[in-house]
């Protein structure tokens, strides 16, 4: 009896806010926009923007963050506390591809779509398994340099009957969620030589798709997020992030404004300011929120060397959902030097502060401050560390700007140890807020790096497109000391009290992203192979399930046909080495779970132990493997193949493999790209020499792991 009451009442509430949220969304669309964020009358609700506000329905999970609100929760509460000991698996799906799953499903009415390596979109039936189609937009054949923005897609999103997905060589594609055909295609970026790629979510909101790319990183990027009519494709307007050269003149005001907080010939770097991930959209205010990225080169004092803010760097910008417009700002971090991007969640929330309800934004970007934003006016409400900091004493709450540690802008020779370092203390792993605990759940993790731009000639330095150093200028310097060590643990933090409820260590290597329920209960896959179901209260862990496989991928919750589901991708995307996943053997998998299921996975092979090559005959020059050594970071095969050769998981361990033996087969693969279609892009600017570089370099490290030793990068953080 108190169930059903308690159904009821949920019936009800849920009632009642979809009808408050659809009489917000048409007063939303009606109306010029006055300073009290009121929307203009440029374009209209539909059924999917009322669905995709609804917080109380649980049914479905159409984005990247389920509803606008963008906070990865879930009302459904069929798996609770006292349930999920019940919880199994009902079926799973293998993937015969081995493209990376770090990526965030999204499901509605009862089919789970995904996106695959290079946006290779999947639709799967949830009740079944069964896959029911598979659109490959075959980005290999188009990509060129772009194939080597290697993580792939991050999100996707579903709208009115359609799925949208972007793609590393700039397209934003849009396909039918019933048969998997192509309805439209746009080029988001410039050109195919501009440097800009897509690996984020699109978001969707009142007839329109935004999108945002990456990039800056290893080309001179100006950053933009852009909007597009969600039935044709076309162009609706268009946002940059940083300003251009002042002598062509700027697109707007809020152009004009930012470009008076730089200095120098920053526009020739480009800049950087690319909004690559997070973003939201706000039906009350009927706003969008763009997280934006690090400057381009990340060291100020090259980019901008008379100082300034450089905005929109490392900020919330607040636009117009309709026009574009600018509205408000917020900088974490003026004049960035550390790779702080603020491209983490943007999270919307209504909570009590000093007693009274606000409409407020829950960010907890990479420089290790948890910030609450306030939505209407974008002032700062609050800010505090919540993993270990040292750039920073504090945020000054009068006037937003953090009171920063002078010591950490590496302005001497000796250069500083700087928390967190560029991995951040918190990356691109969702974080989940629950209205019900009013807790926010953060993977989160303790890091630091060396920074020092000794032996950097400042006024003469310039980039080399396509190469990790384009975006750095600081050195590559061994650190006089050792970093402190790294700590990964899930973390929750109660917004309104600016401190930690509680907190549990997870394995070193990132995992995939948290999701809290109504059930009071958090889902999160680790590198580790455990899917593990936590208790929202105090963190205890409830259940867990051996995946034989470590997860990069955000766990989703949805209902069919009255029963609630967990879906998660199993494939583990790692580039660091203690990783037990190997990219050739691991399996990758779709993993159903509900209470009652009986399914099981077939039996686990024994983990391959490793065959390091010893190249016999290879005679090892060690001048040119040093060259190679450098070579390999900056070329960015890290980012697949892992610092030091060590692969975990994201591309074959290069230690393990016989293609350096022979120059002419190693020139084919990395020259040529004969294995484009694989996921092995080609280098066709490396010279013959540069090649045999290389080879030196993996042989030479190839021979150390067979004989036991193991290398030891210093530089290991300088990495997303």
């Amino acid at each position: 009896m108190r169930e059903q009451a308690g159904m009821a009442v949920g019936k009800a509430l849920r009632a009642a806010i979809v009808t408050m949220a659809t009489a917000l969304l048409v007063a939303c669309s009606g109306g010029a926009r006055d300073d009290g964020g009121r929307a203009s009358a440029t374009a209209t609700t539909t059924a999917a923007d009322t669905m995709l506000a609804d917080e109380a329905d649980g049914t479905n999970w159409p984005l990247y963050g389920r509803t606008f609100s963008a906070d990865h929760f879930s009302p459904l509460r069929q798996i609770d506390t006292g349930t999920v000991g019940q919880l199994g698996l009902v079926w799973h799906l293998d993937l015969p591809d081995t493209g990376s799953l770090y990526t965030s499903p999204v499901v509605v009415d009862g089919v789970i779509y995904f996106a695959q390596g290079y946006s290779v979109l999947h639709a799967v039936d949830a009740r079944t398994g069964k896959l029911l189609w598979k659109y490959d937009p075959e980005v290999w054949k188009v990509a060129g340099v772009k194939q080597r923005a290697a993580w792939g897609s991050r999100g996707i999103a579903w709208y009115d009957g359609r799925i949208y997905a972007g793609t590393i060589d700039g397209r934003l594609i849009a396909v039918d969620a019933r048969t998997g055909k192509l309805a439209w295609e746009t080029q988001t970026t410039e050109g195919p030589d501009d440097g800009r790629y897509i690996t984020g979510a699109p978001w969707v909101f009142r007839g329109k798709v935004m999108i945002g790319h990456g990039g800056a990183d290893f080309n001179p990027v100006r950053g933009y997020v852009s909007a597009y009519d969600a039935k044709s494709g076309k162009q609706v307007w268009r946002f940059h992030i940083v300003p251009g050269d002042p002598k062509k003149g700027f697109e707007n005001k809020a152009m004009e404004m930012a470009a008076r907080t730089w200095t120098g010939e920053w526009w020739k770097y480009g800049g950087g300011g690319t909004a690559w991930n997070a973003m939201a959209y706000d039906p009350k205010y009927n706003r969008v929120y763009i997280g934006t990225g690090n400057g381009a080169p990340w060291n100020a004092k090259v980019r901008s060397p008379g100082g300034g803010d450089n905005l929109f760097l490392a900020s919330i910008v607040a636009l117009d959902a309709d026009t574009g417009d600018y509205i408000w700002h917020y900088q974490t971090n003026p004049g960035e030097t550390w790779d702080y991007n603020s491209a983490m969640d943007i999270e919307l929330a209504t909570l009590a502060i000093d007693g009274k309800p606000r409409d407020v934004i829950l960010h907890a970007p990479k420089n290790g401050f948890f910030y609450v934003i306030d939505r209407a006016s974008g002032k700062l409400v609050s800010a505090e560390k919540f993993v270990k900091v040292n750039w920073a004493s504090h945020i000054d709450l009068k006037t937003g700007r953090p009171v920063e540690n002078p010591a950490a802008r590496y302005p001497g020779p000796e250069g500083a140890v700087v928390m967190p370092g560029p991995m951040g203390g918190h990356n691109v792993q969702p974080m989940s807020f629950s209205p019900v605990t009013g807790l926010t759940y953060i993977p989160a993790q303790d890091t630091a790096n060396f920074y020092t731009d000794a032996g950097v000639d400042r006024k003469n330095w310039k980039p080399v497109p396509g190469r990790m150093g384009y975006n750095v200028a600081i050195s590559f310097a061994k650190p006089p000391k050792p970093l402190p060590k790294r700590e990964t643990f899930l973390l929750a933090w109660d917004a309104v009290k600016q401190k930690p409820a509680w907190r549990v260590p997870l394995p070193v290597n990132s995992g995939g992203g948290v999701i809290s329920t109504g059930g009071n209960l958090l889902f999160m896959g680790g590198s580790d192979g455990r899917f593990v179901a936590y208790d929202a209260r105090d963190g205890k862990t409830l259940w867990s399930f051996d995946a034989q496989t470590g997860m990069s991928s955000e766990p989703v919750t949805y209902s069919v046909d009255g029963r609630q589901y967990v879906t998660i991708l199993a494939g583990y995307r790692g580039i660091v080495d203690g990783s037990p996943w190997d990219y050739r053997t691991q399996p990758r998998r779709v993993l159903t779970f509900a209470i009652g299921g009986k399914a099981a996975l077939p039996p686990a092979p024994p983990p391959a132990k490793k065959q390091f090559m010893t190249h016999p005959g290879f005679v090892l020059d060690n001048a040119k493997a040093d060259q190679g050594e450098k070579l390999y970071s900056a070329s960015r095969c890290t980012s697949c193949h892992g610092v030091a050769l060590q692969a975990g998981g994201m591309a074959p361990d290069l230690r393990e493999s016989a293609v350096p033996q022979s120059a002419e087969v190693f020139a084919q693969v990395l020259h040529d790209g004969i294995l484009s279609q694989q996921g092995m892009p080609g280098f066709a600017e490396l010279s013959p020499a540069e090649l045999e570089a290389l080879r030196h370099y993996i042989v030479r490290t190839s021979r150390k792991a067979a004989s036991g030793v193991k290398e030891g990068p210093h530089d290991e953080e300088l990495r997303h």
